[in-house]
């Protein structure tokens, strides 16, 4: 998950003079510059399996923050329909043939799904046996495709981007099949066979991106008479494949590119054996309980989801009254212990197995962790850095000083109400009579927040369920798009092959009924075969290029993937508030993908989006989770249709705030830390990663972690996916997206032909122009102005601490 800077200062937001102090606190945080490069072509192909987009590559999936009010756990399955009207040949293939393929190939192309021409991925019949074969052939084409390539390459759109466009994609939607299928139905068959073509594929990817004649022929675009004339979005390529060839080593010579080669390829493979670890790790804890009384307070959808996990595990009589039950650390069950669970014991043995993953025996990442870091620096070093968060900054928006800033004045903004919330908890335990009241900890907080919310707002997330069904979150959430972006929805299963009987297939269509996207729709923890967590990810972009008929562009395909507790029993998919807003966040970035107006498919939908500006429409989705003609909508009883009573709604709206200091800090800890060890963390010197750890924490945590706390360990998004020396980047775009909703707000919530019109803006910009411009144009685009702080800050309460900072 990564993006991109620039280098020119911007003019200075606009704020009220009231609010000049207080305002300060993120003031500064935003506009590092006008002038920012995409991400590039070449990494595109660079998908890891885990977290949102790879580190010099296009978006790949996207985990929500962890622990902040999106990270809980996603959706759930509607009941099948029957399938619709077959598909437009509006959609060109996702992957068309292998150009000029030898006999031996040809052969295998027979055979094997991943080299067949399709319009959807054959998910349905992809195994690991294919793999090996696959790749290899594919491998072979695309290398014959790039010497040709080489060989006549000219400076111009038809003789270098759009060749070279068709070369990434093939390897982009094959490998991203193969390794979204290791994320949503792992298999030991599976991960053998892409861990050995993985070296190969990460050869032609350092092949492709360390190309001079390729590299040459964009620089002379740049420094050719036709520049000026050329469109913002194509700029914007030219200049990402200039810089990103940079960064992938073309200036490099003989030694130093070979060691940077080796560097890639062995980062490529702690990645992956990182991710690996957590999966098996978190899969390996089951604690089996028999006596109810170890498990009281848990709730009934609690209780039937461990019953249905003994069941799996071979307690045929296991029941949610009876038990057995097991306990995981997948997140719907570690989530329900630490909230409910009366048992402070069970809360204990819980909590230290889910913060010491992966962190011992054969699954110990603690090494791997050492390596990845001290590869990163190596690798800086060889591209004239001073140390690896500036390689990431090369392509963002922010710098490391802006992101440092930005994480302090949040950082003070947040302690004082921190300090508060913990009081708060300790004098309402106290109160209770609990006799940890004096001393509470790590697996005390979860627990008495939820019974503190309870008393004060006289909200219980578990009685609000049976108001958050399944079907009709996701009917709600459609019908919210339709009034904003014009746009229609409709269950199109049958029509594409999907992985798991669980999974839905959707067709978005305009105010002209004509097909404009596809999406999956993956919504239940799997905790045997799928990573935890909620992402987005693109299966196709829309492209010019690689339109089907040469008129009409490729149509955009997304996946959104949820890890939300199954139904039990006969009652459909019920939701807690959290899970109803993670999955409004996944959709926010969905949407981005498939309504983007974009052709070039190299900065189209969520491609080229600076990595800290790209939460900005899944964040800003979340907020109509507050909205109260949205909420209201989706909020009906699943059996008596009766609507969320005013008041609780009201409730909702009040506790929006609850302990906001303290899910800042949290986000703050993890934010600090990944640019604290890529900044001035030395590997192998005197301190230790976990050290570092402490360090920062005794900063942004009110109490400081446990000792042998180990979270570093399962810290997927900075070290099996592409956060590191990036994930500030989710407080840098919550400040655009509680701006973008206020643009809502100024124009009427209630009013809505205001609220039409404000949705048909924000489409024709933040969500239709993709990586095509730069964030900030973009957003001045929508907004009038730059962006402004002051949102962000009323939205969490922290607006008065803000101005006293």
């Amino acid at each position: 998950m990564k993006l991109t800077r620039g280098n020119e200062i911007a003019a200075p937001l606009h704020i009220p003079k009231r609010h000049v102090l207080g305002l300060l606190l993120i003031i500064n945080i935003l506009m590092a510059s006008r002038i920012s490069l995409s991400r590039s072509i070449h990494p595109i192909l660079k998908r890891t399996p885990y977290p949102r987009f790879t580190p010099k590559g296009l978006p790949k999936s996207h985990p929500c923050p962890l622990w902040s009010s999106s990270f809980s756990f996603c959706l759930q399955t509607l009941h099948k329909t029957t399938p619709t009207t077959p598909l437009t040949r509006s959609l060109s293939p996702c992957y068309s043939s292998l150009s000029a393929p030898s006999m031996a190939a040809a052969s295998a192309a027979d055979s094997n799904p991943l080299l067949q021409d399709f319009d959807f991925p054959p998910f349905d019949v992809v195994e690991a046996k294919h793999v090996r074969p696959g790749i290899r052939a594919l491998l072979k084409n695309l290398e014959d495709d790039l010497e040709q390539l080489e060989r006549t390459v000219e400076p111009s759109w038809p003789k270098l981007v759009e060749p070279l466009e068709k070369i990434v994609d093939q390897l982009a939607v094959v490998w991203g099949m193969i390794n979204h299928l290791k994320a949503v139905k792992d298999t030991p068959e599976l991960r053998a066979a892409i861990e050995e073509v993985q070296p190969e594929k990460v050869k032609f990817q350092l092949r492709l991106g360390q190309s001079k004649p390729i590299y040459n022929a964009f620089k002379a675009i740049q420094e050719s008479p036709e520049w000026q004339s050329l469109s913002d979005a194509r700029k914007r390529i030219v200049e990402s494949q200039i810089k990103e060839a940079i960064l992938n080593g073309v200036a490099l010579e003989d030694d130093k590119r070979e060691q940077f080669n080796k560097i890639e390829q062995e980062l490529e493979r702690l990645s992956q054996k990182f991710g690996e670890n957590v999966l098996d790790a978190t899969k390996k804890f089951e604690k089996l309980v028999t006596d109810k009384k170890e498990i009281e307070g848990l709730p009934a959808t609690a209780l039937g989801l461990a019953a249905q996990t003994a069941v799996s595990k071979g307690h045929k009589d296991a029941t949610a009254e009876n038990g057995p039950w097991i306990i995981t650390l997948d997140a719907p069950s570690f989530m329900s212990v630490m909230q409910h669970a009366r048992n402070r014991g069970l809360r204990e043995e819980v909590y230290r197995a889910y913060v010491t993953r992966a962190s011992s025996g054969d699954l110990d990442n603690t090494p791997i962790i050492d390596e990845i870091l001290k590869l990163r620096l190596e690798k800086a070093k060889l591209l004239n850095y001073n140390n690896y968060a500036e390689v990431s900054m090369a392509t963002k928006m922010a710098t490391v000083e802006k992101a440092e800033e930005l994480l302090e004045k949040l950082r003070t903004a947040s302690w004082d109400a921190a300090v508060q919330d913990m009081e708060d908890l300790k004098i309402f335990s106290k109160n209770q009579g609990a006799v940890e009241a004096n001393d509470l900890t790590h697996w005390d907080l979860s627990f008495w927040a939820e019974r503190l919310r309870e008393s004060k707002y006289d909200i219980n997330e578990e009685e609000l369920r049976p108001f958050f069904s399944l079907p009709k979150v996701m009917d709600g959430l459609f019908n919210l798009a339709k009034t904003l972006f014009g746009i229609d929805i409709e269950p199109a299963d049958g029509l594409a092959p999907v992985w798991n009987s669980d999974v839905r297939f959707y067709r978005v269509k305009d105010s002209s009924g004509s097909p404009i996207a596809y999406f999956y729709f993956d919504p239940y923890s799997r905790p045997s075969e799928k990573r935890g967590g909620a992402w987005m990810d693109e299966v196709v972009s829309r492209s010019r290029v690689l339109s089907r008929n040469g008129t009409a562009p490729r149509l955009p395909v997304a996946h959104m993937v949820c890890n939300q507790t199954p139904p039990v029993g006969e009652k459909p998919s019920l939701m807690t508030f959290r899970e109803v807003e993670t999955v409004f966040h996944e959709f926010g970035h969905a949407l981005q993908h498939m309504l983007t107006k974009q052709d070039e498919g190299l900065v189209a939908g969520i491609r080229g989006i600076e990595w800290d500006a790209v939460e900005l429409p899944s964040q800003f989705m979340e907020n109509w989770c507050y909205h109260r003609e949205t909420l209201m909508g989706i909020a009906k009883h699943y059996e008596t249709g009766e609507s969320l009573p005013e008041e609780v709604y009201l409730k909702l709206l009040a506790a929006r705030t609850y302990r906001a200091g303290s899910l800042s800090l949290r986000q703050l800890r993890f934010a600090s830390l990944d640019l604290e060890l890529h900044t001035k963390y030395v590997p192998g010197g005197s301190d230790s990663i976990y050290d570092v750890d402490q360090r920062v924490s005794k900063r942004t945590q009110v109490i400081p972690p446990l000792p042998e706390d180990r979270f570093l360990c399962s810290f997927s998004h900075i070290f099996a996916g592409g956060y590191a020396a990036g994930y500030y980047s989710y407080k840098w775009a919550e400040v655009l997206s509680a701006d973008a909703f206020s643009a809502f707000e100024d124009a009427g919530l209630n009013d809505s032909k205001a609220v039409k019109e404000t949705g048909k803006k924000f489409r024709e910009t933040i969500l239709a122009l993709g990586g095509g411009k730069a964030p900030l144009e973009v957003f001045v685009e929508f907004r009038g102005r730059e962006p402004s702080p002051e949102a962000l800050l009323r939205h969490n309460g922290l607006l008065s601490a803000a101005a006293s900072a």
